[in-house]
């Protein structure tokens, strides 16, 4: 089998990524936007000793599975892996994928496929994308999306994740770069001014932010464009964000205000937040609700518990616990966050939540060596990369009656599990979240107890 070959594949699973995985002459073949079910005719692209990749040709027969998708760009664009699939089969892959972590990475054999909490309306969930700019071979300016592996623009002002005022806002922002001559940021030689353009939107609150991140401090007739972008119902906030470095990361430090506030706000349940430019804040408020009830669920709060929430970021599900608990202590190691966890906690007048810059593995042990402060219920939901040891270490020596974790990445939620319930805890609930509907993605919370000898 060599490249270039063309081949016939029965698709029968799905892998981590979303590829389709089908198997000829004992060697296994990964397609993009396969589904399982599909008979297809593909073309090879790549060989490894005992396995390939290949680029679908050719749906001779299509898997029940399978539905045409909804967005134009869905093949190019690298956002979403799962749109040639229906949304009652991607649920079905989340849960096993979970369960497969679970059971080979932590060992948890006798563990069943978690129920996914799914989407009515899996569309227009995002309240929040980051949309880059650039010229296309004509020299005109597009934004859209980058094409996977790459930071090739694949031109889109309509996401059907997103919300439907982000392709208004972008038109007005393409119309006023192209009426006043504006350059776009290239990175191959440090030149040009507009980089990217954040949008963010409350879905309780309705207001939108826009934030246009330079490599620079100012834009030409940035007045005429406030005014046109006024015309957005909801538009509550227009900020400059500056970033001159010659990097791939975002967003700059510095923010510049150019109209109205500097920040948005939204509610999850009856917690009020305030949120920046630079804030980190769940992109999918409808599921967010239901993940952090789950948790609170696990939690078992009566009003009596000291809890500690690490990797808390600006509050969010520190203030939702702190309605139902005795005391909250949050950690998270970004100082902004911290600040607008604070700023948030007076906002919904909750004085029984104290929060902490640093890092968690740093923190948490010594507030427990130093002050004693123990924990009834520890509530992590760290990044991808999973829990620092010594942070675990800790959370072991202090004893919690329970862990509650929330986790984006089942692989490094199922080592950590492993760990701690070689410490004398064990599994008692799982459950996936699907906070990203048409990615591979999910979010999985998990109930942990002490066992009593």
């Amino acid at each position: 089998m060599k490249k270039n070959d063309r081949i016939r594949l029965k698709i029968e699973d799905i892998g981590v990524n979303g590829e389709g995985i089908g198997k000829l002459d004992g060697l296994t073949f990964f397609v993009k936007d396969a589904v399982p079910g599909d008979l297809i005719d593909a073309k090879v692209t790549k060989m490894k000793r005992n396995y390939g990749y290949a680029r679908l040709m050719e749906i001779v027969e299509a898997s029940g599975d399978r539905q045409a998708p909804k967005c134009p760009c869905a093949k190019q664009c690298g956002g979403c892996q799962l749109q040639a699939m229906s949304y009652e089969a991607q649920l079905d892959f989340k849960a096993k994928k979970i369960q497969n972590h679970l059971v080979r990475i932590g060992g948890f054999e006798k563990i069943e496929k978690p129920k996914i909490i799914g989407m009515e309306n899996p569309w227009r969930y995002r309240n929040k994308a980051q949309f880059p700019f650039g010229t296309d071979a004509k020299g005109n300016v597009v934004t859209g999306f980058y094409a996977a592996h790459s930071h090739t623009i694949i031109p889109c002002t309509e996401c059907r994740l997103g919300t439907e005022e982000n392709q208004v806002i972008l038109k007005k922002i393409l119309a006023h770069m192209k009426q006043y001559r504006i350059s776009t940021y290239e990175e191959e030689t440090g030149k040009g001014l507009l980089r990217h353009v954040l949008i963010r939107k409350g879905f309780a609150t309705r207001e939108i932010m826009v934030c246009l991140v330079l490599n620079g401090r100012s834009m030409k007739a940035a007045d005429k464009l406030s005014e046109s972008l006024q015309e957005v119902s909801g538009l509550t906030s227009i900020m400059f964000n500056v970033n001159v470095k010659n990097t791939n990361v975002i967003m700059g430090s510095e923010l510049i205000p150019v109209w109205g506030k500097e920040y948005i706000t939204d509610r999850i349940g009856d917690v009020l937040f305030r949120i920046s430019a630079l804030s980190f804040y769940q992109v999918n408020p409808v599921q967010t609700k239901k993940l952090y009830e789950t948790a609170l669920e696990y939690a078992g709060l009566t009003g009596r518990e000291t809890v500690w929430d690490l990797y808390c970021g600006i509050g969010t599900i520190s203030l939702f616990l702190a309605k139902e608990a005795g005391k909250v202590y949050g950690v998270e190691i970004v100082p902004d966050a911290i600040e607008d966890a604070r700023r948030n906690a007076e906002l919904n007048q909750i004085e029984n939540a104290e929060f902490f810059v640093g890092k968690a593995e740093e923190v948490l042990p010594r507030m427990y060596e130093e002050q004693g402060i123990y924990a009834d219920v520890i509530v992590v939901d760290p990044p991808r990369k999973g829990c620092d040891q010594a942070a675990l270490e800790t959370m072991v020596k202090m004893q919690p009656e329970r862990i509650v974790y929330i986790s984006c990445d089942s692989a490094t939620l199922a080592r950590d599990l492993k760990y701690l319930c070689e410490r004398g805890y064990e599994v008692r609930n799982v459950k996936g979240c699907d906070m990203f509907p048409w990615t591979v993605h999910t979010e999985c919370v998990v109930l942990i107890q002490r066992k009593h000898i």
